[in-house]
């Protein structure tokens, strides 16, 4: 069981542990020893989370949203199989916090008229400059 918030907690159904092998440098230890960790959400057919909830975990998810609705996280940071498996939960827990927040909607606004003004005035005014640069007529 993974506690979100006083809300919401996972059940020990939606997550799966798998450990494989870490990748990268690690001498003879790493090809003994599985440390690296792969958790599975599955997100799509989680109760404890609204629909909407659920779509912007899918954007935030990105790659790491299967086709049957899960989240894949990996965690192969450290030679330790308990701070790989602690880790890649504290990551779940996170984006899940972080889809949780709904963000505020843009209000559209309209530039005031005063606003409007300073612009063409500034716009004239770098025009006379950029007149200046030109060729010079003279009489010569």
């Amino acid at each position: 069981m993974l506690r979100i918030n006083d809300d919401i907690t996972l059940e020990d159904w939606e997550l799966s542990e798998s450990f494989t092998r870490s990748s990268g440098p690690g001498g003879q230890n790493v090809n003994k020893v599985s440390s690296a960790v792969e958790l599975r959400f599955e997100a799509q057919r989680s109760p404890q989370l609204t629909g909407a909830v659920k779509a912007r975990l899918k954007r935030l998810a990105g790659r790491r949203w299967t086709l049957d609705g899960a989240i894949v996280i990996r965690a192969e940071e450290t030679r330790s199989q308990a701070r790989n498996r602690e880790m890649a939960r504290e990551r779940l827990v996170k984006m899940i916090e972080q889809a949780l927040f709904v963000p505020k909607r843009r209000v559209k606004t309209r530039p005031t008229l005063a606003s409007k003004r300073r612009r063409i005035e500034g716009k004239v005014k770098r025009g006379k400059v950029k007149v200046l640069r030109g060729k010079v007529k003279g009489d010569e």
